[in-house]
């Protein structure tokens, strides 16, 4: 979640040309995971929990839309290189990192809450708290949303699901800017204006596609009823959300509208498909997932866990 600083030389050394850019990683061995002196994201920010607050539920909130935006930006960042044109390869590329932005705050925010959160590492470890929450916890510790996790099918397919999920969690921040939480307020007045744009983004390609070829149509109706099970997990009531942030059900209707407009201008009817189950009534925020998250998780973490004590 963190990168390298990096340096420029105005009066360049010549370099021999047989060296290799790479070699210096293998100096003495040295391992490269994790840099060491990156900045705290919340250097400078009081971070006093509010009175009448419990840590522990401020920390599992945190933890809860950190998780959201972590797993989706990795979702997202799946479309480097693959978008149907440069331009949207670009756009994608640049939401996944404004999602990665918001979880590395959130992650920091309930590892400084609650620091019981955060996974035991090797002593003197140089891991930041917000990396070893992405890091080191397992697939039953994230607290996402199953949306989230769901693999990107193809292009319409994912633009259904940013729609969908960029509508609720504008809808969502848009509220939790009032937060008594004075981190919780600050990350969500930064993230209304980026997850404004993530909606309008995926609001104008999905009615291209809906208006575009019949190919394009059917792909995304067919992309829409496969996300649209997912989406009422995201109102459900969960009891810390209820406490400590705003309750996803008292959003539900204002998402709603947005998401009926949208249907309507594109000439697409309301899906009528089932909603998920959970588990034994549990579902992501719980820590009940898909297999998806597990395979998301080894490939994501992998470098991390090989290095625990890794630096630049």
């Amino acid at each position: 979640m963190t990168n390298p600083s990096h340096n420029t030389d105005a009066n360049p050394v010549a370099h021999d040309p047989h060296d290799s850019v790479y070699d210096g990683l293998l100096v003495n061995d040295a391992h490269w995971a994790f840099g060491t002196d990156f900045e705290d994201p919340l250097a400078g920010v009081d971070t006093t929990v509010p009175e009448g607050m419990e840590p522990g539920d401020l920390a599992a909130y945190c933890l809860m839309l950190g998780d959201d935006a972590l797993i989706l930006s990795h979702r997202l960042s799946e479309w480097c290189s693959s978008a149907p044109d440069l331009e949207e390869d670009i756009a994608l590329a640049n939401i996944a990192l404004d999602l990665l932005g918001q979880a590395r705050l959130l992650l920091a925010r309930a590892a400084a809450a609650d620091p019981s959160v955060v996974p035991a590492l090797p002593e003197g470890s140089p891991v930041p708290a917000e990396d070893a929450l992405a890091y080191f916890r397992s697939c039953q510790e994230f607290r996402n949303l199953r949306l989230v996790e769901a693999p990107n099918g193809d292009f319409a397919e994912t633009i259904s699901r940013l729609l969908v999920f960029a509508t609720y969690r504008l809808a969502l921040f848009e509220r939790l800017t009032q937060s008594p939480d004075a981190v919780l307020a600050a990350v969500a007045a930064k993230g209304v204006k980026e997850l404004t744009y993530h909606r309008d983004f995926a609001g104008r390609w999905f009615l291209t596609l809906a208006q575009g070829t019949e190919e394009s149509r059917r792909r995304l109706l067919a992309g829409l009823a496969t996300v649209w099970p997912l989406r009422a997990e995201l109102f459900a009531s969960h009891e810390v959300e209820a406490r400590i942030g705003v309750d996803p059900a008292s959003i539900a209707a204002d998402v709603d509208v947005v998401l009926e407009q949208v249907f309507a201008v594109s000439g697409v009817e309301r899906p009528t498909a089932r909603a998920l189950a959970g588990v034994e009534g549990q579902t992501g925020r719980d820590g009940m997932h898909s297999e998806a998250l597990s395979r998301l998780l080894a490939e994501m973490q992998v470098v991390a866990r090989e290095h625990p004590m890794g630096v630049w």
